[in-house]
């Protein structure tokens, strides 16, 4: 009698927790992922530079990454003696590379050579809403009215300090934004969806097979687009963390909090990400902390903490 296949390490462990327990994990994870995220807009800064003194382009930025991060999952795939993913997984697969491995890095990278990092924060404090709001729709989840509102005026405040925050740098409306707003989109859709692989896919070996997919593409633009002069190590340190960190090992945390806590609920812990990078500023960048913005990361915090005890209906 044949026995039957053993189970496989990258399958069938993330419905392993139930209940709250299941959710506040996944709120952890979640934030773990966001605190890996957060230095990803003033190390894409750091890296690609500014219009009076350019340094890598956005295009090698964007693909130099995934392709780093796709060579680093194609070895981690192999000692892991991975399997191949499910038939049905291959389209889901491909539209969160569109998302989170192209879309999102590349609009970003070229974005952020023409606005500040506190002018972006802005737009991609929009983000939070629109994976909540991606999140529901694909898994037909119904967030109740009260969730929404906690939603709102979380994302409310995190517009409102990113206005307070930008001085005399003035927030009027840049054509980068329309860059900024497609990228909030695309990262949306790729959470969501990495999100649902997740459920029955390894965290790790969604975001792996995601940028494995995505290679044929991004290491060929990514040596095309090689930067021709000298750049300093300091932007090749920033292409460095968004290349392991927010392209790669960010993914593992934050797909498997969304798997274990749902999309709708874990997305809100997005809204902590600002307040996280001025928190690592001042270590990293010399920067103080003020009494205004430590008010308003608590009612961000509170607004998440709130949003958790709203229903979300199936």
């Amino acid at each position: 009698m044949a026995r039957p296949p053993a189970a496989s390490p990258w399958r069938g462990k993330a419905r392993s927790d139930s209940g709250g327990d299941s959710e506040s994990r996944g709120l952890l994870l979640g934030l773990l992922g966001v605190a890996i995220f957060a230095l990803t807009l003033p190390m894409t800064r750091l890296a690609v530079g500014t219009p009076e003194a350019p340094l890598m382009s956005g295009l090698f930025l964007a693909m130099g990454r995934a392709a780093v991060a796709g060579l680093l999952s194609a070895a981690l795939l192999l000692w892991q003696r991975a399997p191949l993913p499910r038939r049905g997984d291959w389209w889901p697969l491909a539209v969160t590379a569109l998302g989170v491995v192209f879309g999102f890095p590349l609009l970003t990278s070229i974005a952020m050579r023409y606005v500040g990092a506190v002018h972006a924060a802005v737009i991609i404090g929009l983000l939070p809403l629109a994976t909540a709001t991606a999140g529901a729709l694909l898994h037909r989840q119904r967030p109740s009215a009260a969730f929404w509102a906690c939603a709102l005026l979380g994302s409310a405040l995190v517009v409102v300090f990113a206005v307070l925050r930008s001085g005399q740098q003035g927030l009027s409306l840049h054509p980068a934004d329309l860059l900024l707003m497609a990228a909030v989109a695309c990262a949306a859709v790729g959470y969501a969806w990495g999100g649902r692989l997740a459920q029955h896919m390894r965290a790790d070996a969604v975001i792996c097979w995601a940028l494995v997919l995505s290679l044929p593409v991004s290491l060929p633009l990514a040596w095309l687009a090689w930067p021709q002069a000298a750049v300093p190590a300091a932007a090749w340190g920033g292409f460095a963390y968004v290349a392991v960190f927010s392209m790669w090992l960010g993914f593992f945390a934050w797909y498997r909090g969304l798997a274990l806590g749902g999309t709708v609920r874990v997305s809100q812990v997005q809204l902590a990400q600002p307040f996280m990078s001025m928190l690592f500023a001042v270590p990293l960048l010399g920067e103080s902390l003020d009494a205004v913005s430590v008010a308003f990361g608590l009612a961000v915090l509170a607004t998440v903490a709130l949003g958790r005890r709203m229903p979300v209906r199936r």
